[in-house]
C-alpha cells in the first residue's frame, strides 16, 4: 500500500493501532528474552535470514545464497520456511513436485535451486524436528524469514534492508514495519540490498530467461531489446523487476500483483501476442499452464565477498563457544 511510504492522512489515522502493535511487539520480545515465554534450540547452528518490513526485500535469494555457500564449504544445510501462501499447516517437505497452493511459492524455488532439504510449516520447531528425523545428516539450518519467530533460538541473525528502507517509519498497520528500526542493532549482520544503510552489499543478477514450456530453451533478456514485453510480478517489490528489465533494454508493459498472489492463466491474457516475462516465484504457480510465449527470469544474489568470510568466522566462533 502506497501510504506505507508517506505519512499521509491514512497513515496517521492508523497510527494509534500502530502504537498498540509496537507495545505488543516489544512486550513479546521481552518475554522471550527473560524466558517467560518458552523457546528452544534444535542443537545445530541456526541462521535466520529476515527483515523488519512486510513484503519482499531479497530474503529468499539471500537464504538460497547462504545454503549454497555452506554446501560449498562442506556443510549439509537444510532450509526452513513458513510456506507463506500455502495451505499446508506442516510440517512437511517442499519439493519441485509440490503445488505452490499447498507449500507456498518460495519453498518450491528454494528446493529447485538449492538441492537442499526444504521443509515448511507454521511451527518452525516442529518442522525442524520432523526434518531432522528424515535428514539426520543436516548440520546447519537456514531460516527464510524467521527474524520474528522467537520460539526458535538462533545463533546468527541476518537482516536484509532494500531500497525502500523503512517506508514511513511506522509499524503495522500504519506502516510496513514488523519491528522498530532499532532492532537492527541486535542482529549479527545487515545486508544492504540497494539501501542507504551500511552493511554487506547484495545485488540480484539475472540476464537470461528460459521458455516456460521448455527450460532448456534460453535467451538473453537483451535479445528482446526494444521489443514490447508484458512483465508480470507478484512479489513484494514488483517495481524492482520492471526496472531490471527496462535497464536491459526491454520495452516493459508492467503488470504488478500482490505478493504471493495466486496467479491464474486468464490474468496473463493481455489481448496480444507479445511475450510475457515473469519472476521465477510466479512461474511455479503457473507451470501446469505454460504457454510458448511465457518466459521466466531466475535471479541470483551476489554478495560482498567479505560476507562469506564473516559468516564462516561467525559459525566457527559459535561452534567453539
Amino acid at each position: 500500500m502506497k501510504y506505507w511510504y508517506r505519512r499521509g492522512p491514512v497513515a496517521w489515522l492508523l497510527w494509534p493501532s500502530s502504537l498498540l502493535f509496537r507495545i505488543v511487539v516489544l512486550g513479546r520480545r521481552l518475554l522471550y528474552r527473560v524466558r517467560l515465554l518458552p523457546s528452544a534450540h534444535p542443537g545445530i547452528p541456526v541462521i535466520v535470514v529476515g527483515n523488519l518490513t512486510v513484503g519482499g526485500s531479497g530474503k529468499t535469494p539471500l537464504a538460497l545464497w547462504v545454503a549454497e555457500f555452506l554446501k560449498g564449504k562442506g556443510w549439509s544445510p537444510a532450509i526452513v520456511s513458513r510456506g507463506y501462501g500455502g495451505s499446508a499447516a506442516g510440517p512437511r517437505a517442499a519439493t519441485l513436485a509440490d503445488d505452490a497452493g499447498q507449500v507456498g511459492d518460495e519453498p518450491i524455488v528454494l528446493s529447485r535451486r538449492s538441492g537442499c532439504p526444504v521443509w515448511v510449516g507454521a511451527d518452525r520447531l516442529a518442522v525442524i524436528e520432523a526434518l531432522r528425523g528424515q535428514h539426520p545428516e543436516v548440520d546447519v539450518l537456514v531460516l527464510d524469514d524467521g527474524l520474528q519467530h522467537y520460539r526458535l533460538r538462533r545463533d546468527i541473525e541476518i537482516a536484509v534492508v532494500d531500497s525502500r528502507g523503512f517506508g514511513n517509519g511506522f509499524l503495522l498497520p500504519a506502516g510496513p514495519l514488523r519491528e522498530p528500526p532499532r532492532r537492527l542493532r541486535s542482529v549479527d549482520a545487515v545486508v544492504s540490498h540497494g539501501s542507504a544503510l551500511k552493511g554487506y552489499a547484495m545485488e540480484l543478477e539475472g540476464e537470461t530467461v528460459h521458455r516456460m514450456t521448455d527450460a532448456r530453451e534460453r535467451r538473453p533478456v537483451q535479445s528482446f531489446r526494444g521489443q514490447k514485453v508484458h512483465a508480470v510480478a507478484g512479489i513484494g517489490h514488483p517495481e524492482r523487476f520492471f526496472l531490471h528489465l527496462t535497464r536491459l533494454g526491454v520495452r516493459v508493459v508492467p503488470h504488478p500483483f500482490a505478493d504471493h498472489h495466486r496467479l491464474i492463466p486468464g490474468e496473463l491474457d493481455f489481448g496480444d501476442d507479445a511475450p510475457v516475462m515473469m519472476t521465477e516465484k510466479d512461474a511455479v504457480k503457473l507451470r501446469r499452464y505454460g504457454r510458448a510465449n511465457w518466459w521466466v527470469l531466475p535471479v541470483t544474489a551476489q554478495l560482498d565477498p567479505a560476507f562469506g568470510d564473516w559468516l564462516m568466522g561467525k559459525l566457527r566462533g559459535k561452534l567453539q563457544g
